[in-house]
């Protein structure tokens, strides 16, 4: 082990041994007591007297993995692909999938490996959770359903995966919707400080160092991943039935392994999978977006603040648009569904598709 990720590994177990030491985890910032919606369960914010609306799984296999995901229009249209995120789940297109149908695409929206019905297929094959995995996965629902090119579009988790394709697979991404810009992840850099005002926000993220975080994980994913909704977009009204809606999701046997080997990973305290390493070597260079792309950034995002495009802007040598939402925290696509819907439809649009 180099002296180097001995200190990283020395400075962020400190930092997550002090998240540790919280007696309960409503000691964390914004905790349980304040994250029970005030909005009864029944009702959706929107519109009270509306039932929630549950997107309907299919299931197809790939070499790794058994994929749930929601497909919404016409099979001949042009397809989009929905990413969502952590610690969410395919109802965060609940809003967005029907718009886009509505227009004649074909929409598709996978559960991630970890999440909901999608399963890893052998008891032998690694829970990765690194964002290569999460690439590879994409590329092979693809295949899958015979889908040659897609817009992607994602955030979070989603949003990784999505650009992995675009930066490593041009060719089989018509153009790439990401919420906060570029997403793919400098290992080498990861001991690099954010701001304070960053850091404090990814608390989750060092509590998931340690072996107290792993078991609070396994014992208490609905409570943490509840105060994660809150702090992350602290302007959304959302109901706890709409919660329990995506909460479903975090029971995948294999989520717990996934979501820590993620954390771990991101941070360079947890080494990547020989099955993943080929695609890894790849991102380590951090390659650019080269196809086009529009990102956005929600300016009520909790955990990583809205900029402008000029932090990124060399990482997108295509055609780029960069969009501030108004009230929009991090999981943009479920709070603000017209913005990320239009910023889809729009590339999809325009693509220059070869199929």
């Amino acid at each position: 082990m180099s002296e180097d990720l001995r200190q990283r590994r020395r400075f962020l177990f400190a930092a997550a041994a002090s998240v540790a030491t919280l007696t309960t985890l409503g000691e964390i910032p914004n905790a349980l007591a304040a994250s029970t919606p005030s909005t009864p369960a029944s009702q959706d914010p929107q519109d009270p007297a509306k039932p929630l609306n549950s997107l309907a799984v299919r299931q197809v296999r790939t070499d790794l993995l058994d994929i749930g995901y929601h497909e919404a229009g016409p099979a001949e249209g042009r397809p989009i692909i929905l990413l969502h995120g952590f610690p969410y789940d395919i109802h965060s297109y609940v809003d967005v999938a029907p718009l886009l149908a509505a227009q004649g695409y074909r929409v598709i929206v996978p559960y991630l490996r970890g999440f909901g019905t999608t399963r890893i297929l052998s008891a032998d094959t690694p829970r990765a959770g690194q964002q290569a995995a999460l690439g590879e996965d994409l590329i092979a629902l693809m295949n899958a359903l015979d889908i040659p090119e897609a817009v992607l579009a994602g955030y979070d988790w989603g949003g990784r995966a999505a650009c992995v394709v675009a930066a490593i697979k041009p060719s089989r991404c018509i153009g790439l919707v990401s919420v906060n810009s570029y997403l793919i992840q400098d290992i080498a850099k990861a001991g690099a400080p954010l701001p304070a005002s960053v850091e404090w926000g990814l608390w989750y993220q060092y509590y998931f160092q340690t072996e107290r975080g792993h078991a609070g994980l396994e014992a208490n994913r609905r409570d943490l991943a509840h105060i994660l909704w809150k702090n992350n977009s602290p302007t959304w009204h959302f109901t706890q039935a709409m919660y329990e809606r995506s909460a479903k999701a975090f029971d995948n046997p294999d989520f717990v392994d996934v979501v820590i080997h993620s954390y771990r990973h991101r941070l360079g305290l947890a080494p990547g999978y020989p099955l993943h390493e080929a695609t890894e070597k790849k991102l380590a260079s951090t390659p650019p977006v080269t196809v086009p792309a529009i990102t956005l950034d929600g300016l009520a995002d909790g955990v990583i603040p809205a900029t402008d495009d000029r932090a990124s802007a060399s990482k997108f040598t295509g055609p780029r648009i960069h969009r501030q939402i108004p009230n929009a925290g991090h999981n943009l696509p479920q709070e603000a569904p017209k913005a990320f819907a239009d910023a889809c439809a729009e590339l999809a649009r325009n693509g220059k598709w070869r199929t």
